[in-house]
């Protein structure tokens, strides 16, 4: 890159709608997010048609020669998206400065380079959900996607339903304001209670703070569902492709380039997504929760088989024919 020349302004296109931002394109090809390429950007990694940028203000084409960090930028792969069951014990970065070890490590072989959509903190599991196009990750992480991110969450305390119901009008704490946040007692287990948590926001660590600011501690965090994608049924550690069609109907993506990937299975591609027609019914709370717990129970060692044989379910995860009439 020596031979590179500084540049902070556009070097390849002065027509934006023929192109794009040099951080979304980045993000694009999957190499990361755009506010890691503006970080990029600002400490010289980034090459446009010769140019090394100094300044993320960059539209560029298809045309335009890419090179970062020394390796031209690779084709744009099709937008791909991945549900994944985060186990606890994991950060969601791809390098830890601890050396604990990370999500991305932990993916099985063949696995293109993803992204995370949000994070889930070392000691929360559940749902994660994962993609090789940074800019869909940062979309889907807005709250103005309105997605609801659902949670079954146990707690040390003694929680009620009416100091439940006032989190429904969001809390400030600390300075840092929360919003809306609906909380159903789903049950209560000696000095323990499990809820199920909805929010649309997902600040850091923004459930086990509220629940701490209350008085409760949590001991179990798990992410049933994030928008119209669900945990289901797939166990610790395992990833599985959500179909193309799928995304068209869920993220409205039609003109987007997806993976022409067929789904695996018609089981897993209901367990992928709610109904995608607006409006459609959804299972209640606490049916969703007696569900996601039920998944959780027979992952555990020698529940597994009990669990396939009792709900018809095969071991490999997928679901019952019972299940199968059924939106998940």
């Amino acid at each position: 890159m020596s031979d590179a020349t500084d540049a902070t302004d556009t070097p390849a296109a002065d027509t934006p709608e023929k192109g794009e931002r040099i951080a979304k394109r980045l993000a694009r090809a999957g190499l990361c997010s755009r506010r890691d390429a503006e970080r990029w950007i600002a400490e010289g990694r980034v090459v446009v048609d010769g140019r090394r940028l100094a300044s993320p203000a960059v539209t560029v084409t298809e045309a335009s020669l890419i090179v970062v960090d020394g390796k031209p930028l690779p084709a744009s792969e099709p937008t791909r998206l991945w549900r994944y069951h985060k186990p606890a014990g994991l950060v969601t970065r791809h390098k830890d400065e601890q050396g604990r070890d990370t999500v991305f490590q932990r993916l099985p072989e063949g696995m293109p380079r993803v992204i995370s959509v949000g994070r889930l903190d070392l000691n929360s599991e559940g749902l994660l959900l994962l993609t090789n196009d940074g800019d869909l990750a940062r979309r889907l992480e807005l709250p103005t996607t309105g997605w609801v991110r659902r949670y079954r969450v146990r707690v040390h305390g003694e929680p009620t339903p009416e100091t439940l119901a006032g989190l429904e009008k969001g809390l400030d704490i600390d300075g840092v304001a929360y919003g809306p946040i609906k909380a159903v007692l789903d049950r209560k287990q000696g000095s323990n209670a499990w809820l199920t948590v909805s929010l649309k926001e997902g600040k850091n660590r923004e459930i086990r703070r509220v629940m701490e600011y209350l008085g409760w501690t949590v001991t179990r965090l798990i992410r049933i569902a994030y928008g119209p994608f669900q945990l289901g049924l797939l166990n610790p550690g395992e990833v599985d492709e959500v179909p193309p069609r799928v995304l068209r109907e869920q993220l409205g993506t039609a003109g987007a380039k997806l993976a022409p990937k067929a789904p695996k299975d018609k089981d897993r591609t209901r367990d992928a997504a709610a109904p995608a027609r607006k409006g459609a019914a959804t299972p209640s709370a606490r049916a969703e929760a007696k569900k996601a717990e039920a998944s959780l129970a027979a992952a555990r060692p020698g529940n597994r088989a009990r669990h396939a044989r009792k709900s018809g379910a095969p071991d490999s995860g997928g679901k019952s024919h019972a299940d199968r009439r059924r939106p998940s």
